[in-house]
């Protein structure tokens, strides 16, 4: 969030910006700065008496101030100013952040008031240090300005964020960093407390979690301010008029300022701007996103600059010593501008990297203080700005357009040393461009002997034909979805053999490859048709299972050594197919009750399986000790049914079965099961599916 915090400044005082208000030209000011840069003029060098008078050019005309109407007259008696006929000249200043500042022409009276309150000179004008706008003040002053509540929450926000991290409150020895808060409970948790103290299931699933240095916020800050109307200090914004772009009381529409204006609901108006900003956001992100990867890009390109400028001086070098003193002369020539085609590419390069750096660092400001406008929940402070930020999101992905992104320079040093001609033309010796276009690899051949399928994985070799003389910097293997449908990339890079695992059981897929070089691709080699294993062979997975899990038997039988119930997942999942296996209980004294079925890879691991919304299982209902548990998955038909000594239990468990599933048992010590694979669907089952 570093980024943002130049939108959080104060263009005339550089700090962060305190009780701002909005300009009409959508730019904001720290309270006592707007009072700071008033610029007083006597009642007869208004501008309503230079155009009576028609007096002559002003010393502040150079600002090239805007002569339109920054807010309806009508409406709000603002209006614009173009200059002072006869103030005296004033130097202006920069502020911190680099901004013309253009200071009052006179030190303001003494008051014991606040600035907010405090009488402003008659005639008194602003001039917006960022777009150098300027109007009058009327009799409200700086009151008429709207404040903008939503900039000092984001600001208060930021400042709560730099703070140090907050500490888990229920870590029982060396507290860890919370990652969230609990609204509801007001509890700091870490990820393993919140796991165990906090899971989101029953009436726990209600509560709100937020980030930490949110819920610190929600802890100090004080209760949202209302927002009221400027023209009616008392009453609080309920209506928005659309002509206008503001706010507006009852008290407003009463009075019939804005009788022949659009007006709509605030509530539904703050909805609609908030969707439109996100809306115009997603664009701008996606150029950020670009950008990022293009920073890369060029980054890369300086190495290899330098790179190849080390290698094309160091072949010049040799094949100027290898010629006859006389060439020495020219060699010294031929480095130099080598050298300076060297500098150029890189100035050219390092001075896009800068440009584009500060390009992103002001997009990815906007950005994250866009999103954090968004969090605010105040509809008549956002509505305030959300027109100039749409407009300004809009302008600045504009400014990321065609061209922006492509680099300026190229890497490679095209020049080539021709050193055939006699000595008495050496002094003519010099670079001519010589980069021959190199031919494509040939295209690849599939090993067959070398080329197999295992469960659900499959392996495929590939080699260059014997009598290729194109070098090939890669291979590109590419794999169909099982199902006849679209090829897609598995796997790019320089080895000739490559294993693809999680395809789908008693699938049939189409393989092929290609090879690449800097001039291009091959043709793709023959199709090679793989076809997986029908049934699914595995074992208990170690690297997932809980580390109270004990494993015996090549993986096939596990048992625990703790009371408590823990779970351990099968090595293999399943998306796809019908499958089925079967888990024998080897030990068992009737307390607790283990637990059979599939579950996600992120199941927790130390509870019974079925306690959260991960897992899908079976607990009771025949289970003793040398039993055998059947699972069926049918991926195809999405359902789990469970049998019990070759008996289905009831009627289909569990339906509306999707995604990636993997077997899962949950256990303790007093329980010991196998697990039994490879085998197929019961008949009786498959011969119901079929006439279903």
């Amino acid at each position: 969030m570093e980024e943002m915090e130049e939108e959080l400044k104060c263009p005339v005082c550089g700090s962060f910006y305190r009780e701002p208000i909005i300009l009409p030209c959508s730019h904001n000011l720290c309270q006592a700065c707007a009072r700071n840069i008033l610029v007083q003029t006597p009642e007869s060098e208004s501008p309503q008496s230079r155009r009576a008078s028609g007096s002559g050019v002003s010393d502040y005309d150079y600002l090239d101030l805007d002569k339109m109407s920054l807010y309806s007259e009508a409406d709000s008696g603002y209006g614009s100013y173009g200059g002072f006929a006869s103030a005296p000249t004033t130097p202006c200043q920069k502020s911190p952040n680099g901004v013309r500042v253009f200071p009052p022409a006179m030190p303001p009276p003494p008051t014991h008031l606040s600035p907010a309150l405090a009488p402003v000179p008659r005639n008194s004008c602003i001039t917006c240090p960022q777009c150098h706008r300027s109007l009058i003040l009327d009799d409200r002053g700086l009151r008429g300005f709207p404040k903008n509540r939503v900039l000092e929450g984001v600001i208060d926000r930021y400042q709560q964020s730099k703070a140090a991290a907050l500490k888990c409150q229920l870590c029982e020895k060396a507290p860890k960093e919370a990652t969230v808060m609990c609204e509801q409970c007001d509890v700091f948790y870490c990820d393993p407390c919140r796991l165990r103290c906090h899971p989101p299931r029953g009436p726990l699933a209600k509560h709100r979690l937020v980030p930490p240095a949110q819920g610190r916020v929600s802890r100090r800050l004080s209760p949202r301010k209302v927002s009221t109307c400027t023209d009616h200090e008392l009453e609080n914004h309920s209506m928005y008029c659309v002509q206008c772009k503001m706010p507006v009381c009852y008290q407003c529409l009463e009075e019939g300022k804005h009788s022949s204006h659009e007006v709509k609901a605030l509530g539904a108006m703050w909805k609609l701007h908030k969707n439109q900003l996100s809306q115009a956001l997603n664009g701008l992100s996606d150029r950020a996103k670009e950008a990022k990867e293009f920073l890369v890009q060029l980054r890369t390109m300086v190495q290899q600059i330098q790179e190849n400028s080390v290698e094309f001086e160091a072949c010049l070098v040799a094949q100027c010593d290898a010629l006859i003193d006389a060439l020495n002369r020219r060699k010294a020539q031929l480095l130099a501008r080598v050298n300076k085609e060297h500098e150029h590419k890189l100035k050219v390069v390092r001075d896009q990297i800068s440009h584009c750096t500060v390009k992103l660092r002001q997009t990815t400001g906007l950005m994250e203080y866009c999103l954090e406008v968004i969090k605010e929940n105040d509809p008549s402070g956002f509505l305030q700005i959300s027109d100039a930020l749409i407009r300004r999101v809009h302008l600045t992905e504009d400014q990321w357009g065609k061209g922006t992104l492509t680099p300026r320079m190229t890497t490679d040093f095209d020049l080539s040393l021709d050193n055939s001609p006699l000595l008495q033309s050496i002094h003519q010796l010099d670079f001519v461009q010589v980069k021959a276009s190199s031919p494509v690899p040939a295209t690849p051949i599939l090993q067959l002997e070398e080329c197999c399928t295992h469960n659900n994985s499959a392996t495929l070799s590939w080699k260059q034909p014997p009598l290729s003389t194109v070098a090939a910097e890669g291979y590109i293997l590419e794999l169909d979805d099982g199902s006849g449908g679209q090829f897609r990339e598995v796997y790019v890079g320089k080895e000739t053999m490559c294993t693809v695992d999680g395809l789908h059981f008693n699938s049939t897929y189409n393989a092929r490859v290609k090879a690449f070089n800097k001039t291009g691709v091959s043709p793709y080699s023959k199709t090679l048709v793989l076809q997986t294993s029908e049934v699914a062979w595995f074992a208990f997975d170690p690297g997932s299972a809980h580390s109270d899990i004990i494993f015996s038997n090549d993986n096939l039988t596990v048992t625990c050594s703790s009371y408590d119930d823990r779970v351990v997942l099968g090595k293999t999942g399943f998306s796809k197919g019908v499958h089925y296996w079967e888990l024998t209980i080897d030990r068992y004294d009737n307390h607790p009750d283990p637990a059979f079925g599939v579950a996600r890879i992120d199941v927790m691991k130390d509870v019974m399986l079925g306690k959260d919304d991960k897992a899908w299982a079976i607990t009771e209902g025949g289970i003793t000790k040398g039993a055998t548990i059947g699972v069926l998955l049918d991926l195809n038909r999405k359902t789990l049914t469970f049998f019990i000594n070759n008996e289905q239990q009831g009627p289909i468990a569990f339906e509306n079965v999707e995604g990636l599933f993997f077997p899962a048992v949950s256990l303790n010590r007093n329980v010991q099961v196998t697990l039994h694979t490879g085998l197929p669907v019961p008949d009786f089952y498959s011969s119901r599916a079929s006439i279903a």
